[in-house]
């Protein structure tokens, strides 16, 4: 299947941020062009980027048969080529050349395999200045459609990293100098108890039901929870909880 993005915000990101990435956009032609989707043109014509008007029947189909979702395309589909993934090497040593009296933040998905999690997490780790997103090569979500809609096009502007192994990565980053903090709703400490200042850190969380492997866990430097009192938090929730607690502590304090 051909990779396709849809949604006006997915597919505005992306021009503004990756134009090169587009290869063809169709916006709906029973579909009045409000401000979102006349900038979409503006920005296509701008970046010679064909358009085409046309009955995206076709479209939905494919995206729903590709995704398993019933979605919404908001009248705007893009033909592009696939998000292109980082090593972990790469990211790390591109930190320490450009910025390397910054302290880094990172998010390393073990195991989250929802798409809407997924791209809730880049979104709410891009909206706060996180530096990259660290995924594994098994039993995680790659970047689908579903994701990049999710993300509102936030996928086109932080690093994803993916690692063959992410006890290997989380070796690696601790040998370069990062703290690992994995959240685990079994622990007894609480998010906000731990001081975030001063040291590279990646944020460690699991997939809902099976959390965080104990392979991981055995490897965090510390364990932190969301107290809840109901049912706990699904992960892109504890993850938006967490992320802006960091944020509030290393820029606000």
């Amino acid at each position: 299947m051909k990779n396709y993005i849809f949604g006006k915000n997915a597919v505005l990101e992306t021009l503004l941020k990756n134009p090169k990435r587009i290869n063809k956009i169709y916006i709906s032609k029973n579909i009045g062009l409000d401000n979102r989707l006349k900038k979409i043109k503006e920005t296509a014509l701008n970046n010679s980027v064909i358009i085409q008007f046309t009955n995206l029947n076709k479209y939905l189909e494919i995206i729903k048969e590709g995704t398993g979702e019933d979605v919404n395309l908001q009248g705007v589909v893009a033909s592009v080529s696939p998000v292109e993934y980082i090593t972990l090497e790469n990211f790390v040593e591109h930190a320490k050349k450009n910025s390397p009296e910054k302290f880094k933040k990172l998010v390393i998905l073990d195991g989250v395999s929802d798409p809407h999690n997924f791209g809730a997490i880049i979104r709410t780790a891009t909206a706060a200045g996180y530096d990259g997103i660290l995924i594994g090569n098994h039993r995680a979500c790659p970047i689908t459609p579903v994701v990049e809609k999710t993300s509102a096009g936030a996928v086109n502007h932080i690093p994803i990293i993916k690692a063959n192994s992410l006890s290997g990565a989380v070796d690696y980053l601790k040998n370069n100098d990062w703290w690992i903090i994995a959240l685990d709703m079994n622990n007894s400490d609480n998010y906000f108890d731990v001081d975030y200042k001063n040291m590279n850190f990646a944020l460690v969380l699991g997939a809902e039901g099976d959390g965080i492997s104990k392979t991981l866990l055995n490897k965090a430097d510390f364990k932190i929870k969301v107290p809840t009192k109901f049912e706990s938090l699904n992960v892109s929730a504890c993850a938006a909880v967490v992320i802006y607690e960091t944020i509030r502590q290393t820029e606000y304090m």
